[in-house]
């Protein structure tokens, strides 16, 4: 099979970890890995375990073959089995330095086309076989792991790496028709010849797709405006196992509920999303960022909530509390910071940037460093503690298998909720896992971040790393997670802003949506998938008989 555009010639990706085979990580940066994590968390005496290798996994049987017909495109093979039993949650890559593999899928199929996706959908319906969308496998919820449910005969994994192209720009409304599968990387780099960007940059970028962003709402580079790419989407197209659903382009309409939103957020349950309308962004031209220190988080937080109501809308507002600063190399784990940054295709944007540090002036903060449009704004935000940030929040995805190697726990929630609540609700939420952390694994950290700022709310995330061992670490993971997500239910909050409920949040996720609207996805998941085949067990479960 030939390489897809997605993917560079002659490479495969990591089953165990981020990246491509020969991608390794210098010895010298996972030492210093290993030793930072052991003195944070106090530990002297850990295993660490090697990468596993295809040989060491086992895998069940196939237990099902592609007909004749579905052959061209599908495959039993054990690599490709194996790299999509997975995502990148912490639990997956637990399981995966545990060589433990119960669940694979038995077919991976990569679809050529639509009609190829037909084929396999009226497969899968015609013999009780779950059908499991699959765009980079970039989840940290369980999303693209195989349903484990003994009523399903056999699991088909599609992969749509296939559909990768951008098939057609229109530069007058500034939008692109662009396939599902295409990755961050390639997008980009098709849009750049005709002087256009989507700029949507989540942390999973270089492995992820347009298709997976709008099928798990998936937030950006945007840290303010356009945070989630809902506001991105003009129109979709949607295979389903009755036929395509094709929404017509508009900039607006009232007529009726959004079809476009029926599926945005819907995690491959009712379809699998081929194409899509993207409204696009002109290309960067104009910056102006800032690093800014305060004294204490709750001081900052005041400063950032001015910021975002005052209708500037920065397109970067992190902002990092002390241990966060420190573990990203922003800051010397004595302050806050806040990273602000503002850009446009038209303009120059200083005065909106000044504005912003007169407001965190006012709250008590210390400019640390400034660029605009008389300075290198772009260099300036490639070092310094941005450029630290930076560099941190690109590589990071490339380390977490060190710590899955380490057998500690480490792992990230992340929530979105009312200004009025932030203060005490934070609160209660640090002290809950900070006393869980040391009741259940004898310590650890838990840190947190803004990401995505809203006027009438945050979207905190946090950060929690514990010691354990490779015999405890998914049963204290477990715990900790339930402490974290019981915590953010019962103080109303949301059990997720942008990683997607997959089958990890499903208990917490049943708790926060009204079961009226549960009874009617259910509804229109019979109507379209009548079969139930499409990723079983996500949002919600068959009704019973």
């Amino acid at each position: 099979m030939n390489a897809p555009l997605n993917m560079p010639k002659g490479q495969r990706r990591k089953f165990w970890s981020w990246g491509y085979e020969g991608q390794d990580i210098p010895e010298s940066e996972v030492k210093s890995m290993h030793e930072r994590v052991a003195k944070r968390l106090g530990m002297s005496d850990f295993t660490v375990l090697p990468d596993p290798t295809l040989d060491e996994i086992e895998l069940r049987a196939p237990r099902i073959k592609p007909p004749a017909s579905l052959a061209s495109f599908c495959t039993t093979e054990k690599w490709d089995r194996v790299s999509h039993t997975y995502g990148k949650s912490f639990r997956d890559l637990a399981m995966i330095y545990k060589r433990k593999y119960p669940n694979p899928p038995d077919v991976v199929a990569y679809p050529r086309d639509e009609k190829d996706i037909a084929a396999v959908l009226d497969w899968c319906g015609e013999n009780g076989y779950a059908a499991v969308p699959f765009g980079g496998g970039s989840s940290v919820t369980g999303g693209i792991n195989p349903p484990d449910d003994s009523s399903y005969k056999g699991v088909v994994t599609i992969d749509l790496e296939n559909l990768n192209r951008v098939l057609e720009v229109d530069p007058t409304s500034r939008a692109a028709r662009i396939q599902g599968g295409t990755f961050g990387p390639s997008l980009e780099e098709q849009l750049k010849p005709h002087g256009f960007t989507l700029r949507h940059i989540p942390q999973s970028w270089e492995f992820s797709t347009l298709g997976g962003w709008i099928a798990t709402r998936s937030s950006g580079h945007y840290a303010t405006h356009l945070t989630h790419i809902d506001d991105m989407v003009e129109s979709l197209r949607v295979v389903t196992p009755t036929g395509t659903i094709t929404n017509r382009r508009l900039p607006a309409s009232g007529a009726g509920p959004s079809p476009d939103r029926a599926f945005i957020g819907s995690e491959g349950t009712l379809g699998i999303i081929t194409e899509a309308w993207m409204r696009l962004q002109g290309r960067v031209k104009f910056r102006a960022n800032a690093s800014v220190s305060f004294k204490t988080f709750y001081e900052g937080a005041k400063a950032v909530r001015q910021i975002t109501q005052a209708g500037l809308y920065p397109a970067n507002c992190r902002y990092l509390d002390e241990k966060d600063a420190f573990f990203y190399g922003a800051g010397d784990g004595t302050e806050s910071v806040l990273l602000i940054g503002y850009e446009s295709a038209d303009h120059p944007v200083d005065a909106w940037l000044d504005r912003s540090l007169e407001i965190c002036r006012d709250f008590g903060g210390t400019v640390k460093q400034k660029a605009g449009t008389g300075s290198d704004a772009l260099e300036t935000s490639r070092s310094g503690a941005q450029g630290s940030w930076r560099n941190q929040f690109r590589y990071l995805p490339y380390l977490m298998h060190v710590r899955a190697a380490m057998g500690i726990v480490s792992f990230t929630f992340e929530t979105a909720y009312t200004w009025d609540k932030f203060e005490a609700l934070d609160t209660e939420v640090m002290r809950r896992v900070a006393e869980a952390e040391k009741k259940i694994c004898g310590g650890g950290i838990v840190c947190r971040r803004f990401s995505f700022l809203y006027p009438d709310g945050p979207a905190p995330y946090y950060s929690i790393m514990a010691p354990s061992s490779h015999e405890k670490n998914i049963e204290h993971y477990a715990a900790l997670n339930k402490v974290a997500s019981d915590a953010l239910l019962e103080l109303g909050a949301t059990i997720t802003h942008h990683h997607a409920v997959g089958r990890s949040f499903r208990p917490w996720y049943d708790k926060e949506i009204d079961p009226g609207f549960i009874r009617m996805m259910q509804a229109n998941k019979r109507e379209i998938d009548p079969n139930w085949v499409l990723n079983p067990g996500i949002l919600f479960d068959k009704p019973k008989a």
